[in-house]
């Protein structure tokens, strides 16, 4: 009984007497992208629909994204600070976009949000940090991860804020079609 304390059950279904490390489930718990970059990219997809110029209330974007207001807050804060939204404060302030949705890439948004693309500290650009259990040059792991990050870095670098949003007003005006 001594490593009960580092050691718990996993809740995967047909298997609940396997037991996993804390190192492990936290390895498992871990996203590329997390619910805070998700609620950012809804928060700044919901700004794009707005005409431009147009403020939107916190408890507007909140409510209609179904993310907590104060996280929300927090997140808005974080995309303030790197340039991609404007507020005003007070009775009719909001948050709106700080450019063109076309000019706002959701590499950098995740980026920000989330921190490197890559999988693993080795293959990454941003973050790189040498793994010191194997030769960098010669590790399959490490080329593999580097294939993974460029490709994801290619689809979100290369897809805009408006795409997003069109992609979304796509999707309902088939769901729409479809129901009709």
């Amino acid at each position: 009984m001594q490593g009960r304390a580092r050691w718990g059950r996993t809740e995967e279904p047909g298997d609940s007497n396997k037991w996993q490390s804390a190192a492990a489930r936290q390895d498992d718990a871990r996203q590329m992208l997390t619910r805070k970059g998700k609620s950012g990219l809804k928060a700044l997809v919901h700004l794009a629909h707005l005409p431009t110029g147009q403020l939107a209330f916190v408890n507007d974007i909140a409510t209609s994204n179904n993310i907590p207001k104060k996280f929300l807050d927090a997140i808005l804060g974080e995309l303030r600070n790197a340039g991609f939204v404007q507020s005003r404060k007070g009775k009719e302030g909001g948050y709106r976009l700080a450019r063109p949705a076309t000019d706002i890439k959701v590499g950098h948004v995740v980026r920000v949000l989330d921190g490197p693309l890559a999988p693993i500290p080795c293959a990454s650009r941003t973050r790189y940090a040498r793994c010191e259990d194997c030769d960098e040059a010669t590790c399959q792991v490490r080329h593999m991860m580097l294939d993974v990050r460029h490709a994801i870095a290619e689809v979100l670098d290369n897809r805009s804020l408006a795409e997003m949003r069109d992609a979304a007003n796509n999707d309902l005006a088939a769901t729409l079609k479809h129901q009709a």
